[in-house]
């Protein structure tokens, strides 16, 4: 098993859990790769797609996604310029170890909702 104690900043800094994981597995950036998983999309197209997400945090995520080397950003002068977005193949390969996980969530929907509804009909 990885070790995910951290007792000392230093330790945090070489923690994967909290330098790999942390950034690839939040609510928009799961959204995000599965939405470029199914093919290279523009910026007004990305943000359709995952629909509920403000530009200003699209931006940020997809600027963190790219530094890390999940994805490409190509920008087509135009006019009218555009700006596309695509997995990169490490992007593509973290895709196939979350799908499980998308699967797993769409699968137990119901009964975590039942299980939320329990709990505060107790507390």
């Amino acid at each position: 098993m990885v070790k995910v104690t951290a007792l000392t900043k230093e330790e945090a800094a070489n923690c994967p859990v909290r330098q790999v994981l942390s950034q690839v597995t939040g609510k928009w950036q799961m959204l995000i790769l599965f939405a470029l998983d199914d093919g290279n999309l523009r910026f007004g197209a990305l943000k359709r797609s995952v629909g509920d997400i403000t530009q200003r945090v699209l931006t940020e995520n997809l600027r963190k996604m790219e530094r890390d080397g999940y994805l490409n950003r190509s920008v087509d002068a135009g006019p009218p310029v555009s700006v596309t977005y695509a997995l990169t193949e490490m992007g593509e390969e973290l895709c196939t170890h979350l799908k499980p996980l998308l699967f797993w969530a769409a699968e137990r929907h119901e009964a975590v909702i039942s299980s939320r509804e329990a709990y505060e009909a107790n507390a």
